[in-house]
């Protein structure tokens, strides 16, 4: 069976991906609306949230409960060598195609990684094997394989092998 990664965000080895790449709206888990691509005002030229330990507080919730499965680090250490946005904008873009697919897939191999603890059948580890290994290219990951993967085909056949697996929960 295929290794999981380690799917724990490590903000410090991130370029405060989330804070840039993806849109908000105002709302209860949001106190301004943010349009993806936009640097959030809350972040600090150092790269760190200057509301950090009030976001309940000034309404952002959102960012409490937001997890990149640690697809944040991958992109900003792995794909892009340690290069950011910040020191290159046209960056911005590619990171964060990048980030919306692998995010993704990090969140469907978490999925995956707690059906593994079910007591499967061989036919289910099989299946569960082949998923897992799809979301883990053994060449890894880059710009262009991100790119071309298929990935809402990829959450499709991930659902249906959950459907398959209501006996065991």
């Amino acid at each position: 069976m295929t290794e999981f990664p380690d799917l724990k965000p490590d903000c410090s080895s991130c370029a405060a991906l989330c804070c840039v790449v993806f849109a908000f709206d105002q709302s209860e888990s949001f106190a301004i609306d943010k349009e993806a691509g936009e640097v959030c005002p809350n972040l600090s030229k150092s790269g760190q949230c200057n509301v950090f330990d009030q976001r309940s507080e000034l309404g952002f919730k959102g960012c409490i409960t937001y997890t990149c499965h640690g697809a944040g680090q991958r992109v900003t250490q792995e794909l892009f060598q340690g290069r950011s946005w910040r020191d290159d904008e046209a960056l911005t873009h590619r990171m964060g195609e990048a980030l919306s697919v692998l995010r993704r897939v990090h969140e469907h191999l978490a999925i995956l990684d707690a059906a593994s603890s079910l007591p499967l059948s061989d036919d289910h580890l099989l299946g569960l094997s082949h998923l897992t290994s799809e979301l883990l290219p053994a060449d890894g990951w880059s710009e262009e394989s991100l790119a071309a993967f298929p990935i809402d085909e990829m959450v499709s056949r991930v659902s249906t092998f959950l459907k398959s697996l209501r006996s065991y929960v």
